[in-house]
């Protein structure tokens, strides 16, 4: 028996593959390709931020001790979509004689309730209002019925506010959000407080 040593021409087991030449990306091309991205990025970004979030600067008085004039305040633009407005929050709204202004106060009446200021006390719905957050006890007396679909809201500093018991109810379609935190200036950053009490109208008539 007789071997055949002649060697057996072995076949390639990987394919010849074809590559096509690859054209090379222009340096200031790729620059303004990635800066373009970044940029609509941000945008996204920013847009997103704004949907939930609002800024506003406090400009005078009305709300100290709890904010100071020059004050920034984040804003929850969604607070009141995923709950329920709540006697003693600090609230933004627009102006309702001037929509290009915000406000910021402290929500005392909610749609329905009975607001009344007496003897330097506020009550609400026939409940004294326990409010360790105000300059001083008001100095004025009023009653007010607050209308569906409206607030009623008074600076904490209750007599240097121009605020609902001189002008009024605050429409709801109004109202911006609920205030989150001063973030400037720096050292002043703080969690707003908002102080909430129970105000049913079953306890009026106690």
């Amino acid at each position: 028996m007789t071997l055949d040593l002649t060697p057996t021409p072995q076949s390639d087991q990987q394919e010849d593959i074809s590559s096509q030449p690859v054209k090379p990306v222009s340096p200031g091309k790729s620059f303004f390709s990635e800066l373009l991205q970044t940029i609509l990025l941000a945008a996204l970004l920013y847009f997103a931020i704004d949907a939930v979030f609002a800024r506003v600067r406090v400009l005078n008085i009305s709300m100290q001790p709890t904010l100071y004039e020059g004050n920034i305040v984040l804003v929850n633009k969604l607070a009141y979509k995923f709950s329920d407005l709540q006697t003693g929050d600090v609230v933004i709204f627009h102006d309702p004689h001037n929509p290009e202004e915000d406000f910021i106060k402290r929500l005392i009446g909610k749609p329905g309730d009975l607001v009344v200021v007496k003897n330097g006390e506020v009550y609400v719905n026939g409940n004294e209002l326990d409010e360790p957050y105000i300059a001083s006890e008001p100095g004025y007396a009023g009653t007010w019925q607050v209308p569906d679909n409206s607030i009623f809201v008074l600076g904490d500093n209750r007599n240097q506010s121009s605020d609902s018991h001189s002008w009024g109810f605050v429409p709801l379609t109004d109202v911006v959000g609920k205030a989150l935190i001063v973030y400037w200036p720096l050292d002043e950053i703080k969690v707003v407080t908002h102080h909430q009490a129970n105000t049913a109208a079953a306890d009026f008539n106690k």
